[in-house]
């Protein structure tokens, strides 16, 4: 006779549960909203946080990173928002060469009195997390809800559970946006805070919208940031979406989820630039709903010491027809990690699928390492789906190369990796995007060779 053995809770685990009798309360939302929370913390309490032992977060060990559960971050007070306000234009600067509307949440609070949501041209309609939940809007909870997907994955749950604040943005019909949205996430510098959001991007048929998240935390405090960020792209809609996750202080603890549904004949195409600091999980669920659909998730990461960058993905084509793209670039310098998770799904009636995805990592250091594992699960027999990936050193013949021609031994190396990684930010649409990108990386390297 056998009987499973469930491992004591951690102090972690034991606080997050005692947080979470105590937030209940206090969370935005009832009826629905209360019911999906709590199934989400029970599922939670089941399984605990992720460890090595869980295949999915075999690489990355978040319940041995998460020594201790932070307090929830609070909501800024009215009365700081001037100082808030200075703060924002000295650490997110305006995009060189491109206007955006701006929507601005602190510490995971949307701040109106930040934001552009005033400005915002009609068909496109935003309102608080706070405000969607305690309105009961049945089709906003279902949205923020992202049912079938990442179902099955614990920091998730927890962030169903916790989410405090956040976003959402209704695209009309056919709306075309001239200029992107820009979501502006600040840390206030709170000591020692866990921060809980969850933000939604609805766009309907026809629509057309480039999303951009940027992020800066300037405190030298350890923090854990649980966030999550869902996207419905309707029949015919297109969706550029370009992720800049902040580099946190050492002992942070981060994961980014991004969920995304496509309808019929929908485009999204998503980036994501990590450039270190801390543990980051950036994670992505995308499932196609609907024929004719085309998809692409690409990155890259910067990643220097002890950085730890986890990416991991999967994609679930259930329609026939459909186009999906991985392409990621890694890296890594000093004793930093890297892993590279892909999964793509293909369900027997998803015919026609043409799926593809490529991870490539350069190791500069002998403490560098790169984890790849890429899979397909394939239930259909007309499609056509590969996958490969890649982990090298510079070439060193290519450095001797551009050397000869006068470039420092440094600056030959920069000039090699920053072409690597143009691979991967090629996929961005937009020119002033990609520009800005690339000058990030520019920053990157020039502070490596420093």
């Amino acid at each position: 006779m056998t009987q499973a053995v469930k491992a004591l809770p951690t102090a972690a685990e034991a606080k997050l549960a005692a947080d979470f009798a105590d937030a209940r309360k206090v969370l935005p939302g009832s009826g629905a909203v209360h019911a999906l929370r709590t199934a989400a913390f029970d599922s939670f309490v089941v399984a605990g946080l992720p460890s090595r032992r869980v295949e999915a977060w075999h690489y990355t060990d978040l319940r041995g990173a998460l020594r201790e559960a932070l307090p929830m971050a609070a909501q800024p007070p009215a009365s700081a928002t001037s100082a808030l306000r200075v703060r924002l234009e000295k650490l997110v600067p305006r995009i060189a060469g491109l206007k955006t509307w701006r929507l601005v949440l602190v510490d995971g609070y949307f701040i109106a009195d930040l934001s552009d949501a005033a400005a915002l041209p009609k068909g496109v309609r935003v309102m608080s997390l706070a405000d969607a939940l305690v309105c009961g809007d049945a089709a906003a909870v279902e949205l923020l809800a992202a049912r079938g997907l990442g179902e099955s994955d614990v920091a998730l749950a927890l962030n169903t559970a916790f989410m405090q604040g956040g976003v959402l943005v209704d695209i009309a019909q056919n709306t075309t946006l001239e200029q992107p949205l820009e979501i502006v996430s600040l840390s206030s510098g709170a000591v020692g805070q866990a921060v809980y959001a969850r933000s939604a991007l609805r766009v309907s048929k026809g629509a057309q919208v480039t999303l951009i998240e940027s992020e800066a935390c300037e405190s030298m405090t350890a923090e854990h940031r649980n966030c999550a960020l869902v996207i419905a792209v309707g029949e015919g809609a297109s969706v550029e979406h370009v992720f800049v996750p902040a580099p946190l202080a050492s002992g942070s603890t981060y994961v980014a989820s991004l969920m995304t549904t496509l309808a019929a004949s929908a485009n999204f195409n998503s980036f994501t630039l990590a450039l270190g600091g801390g543990l980051l999980r950036r994670q992505a669920f995308m499932r196609f709903d609907g024929a004719q659909g085309r998809g692409q998730l690409a990155g890259a990461s910067l990643l220097k010491g002890k950085d730890h960058a986890d990416t991991t993905l999967i994609v679930q084509h259930v329609a026939p027809h459909c186009h999906s793209r991985e392409y990621f670039k890694t890296v890594l310098d000093g004793d930093a990690t890297g892993v590279y998770q892909g999964k793509v799904s293909v369900a027997p009636g998803a015919q026609k699928t043409d799926g593809a995805m490529k991870s490539h990592a350069i190791l500069l250091s002998d403490g560098a390492s790169m984890n790849n594992k890429p899979e397909l699960e394939i239930f259909a027999d007309d499609v056509v789906c590969g996958h490969g990936a890649t982990v090298a050193q510079l070439d060193d013949d290519q450095v001797f190369y551009a050397m000869a021609r006068g470039l420092p031994k440094e600056d030959a190396q920069a000039m090699l990796l920053e072409a690597f990684v143009d691979e991967a930010t090629d996929r961005v649409e937009n020119e002033a995007l990609r520009a800005h990108l690339t000058t990030l990386i520019g920053a990157w390297l020039s502070a490596r060779r420093s």
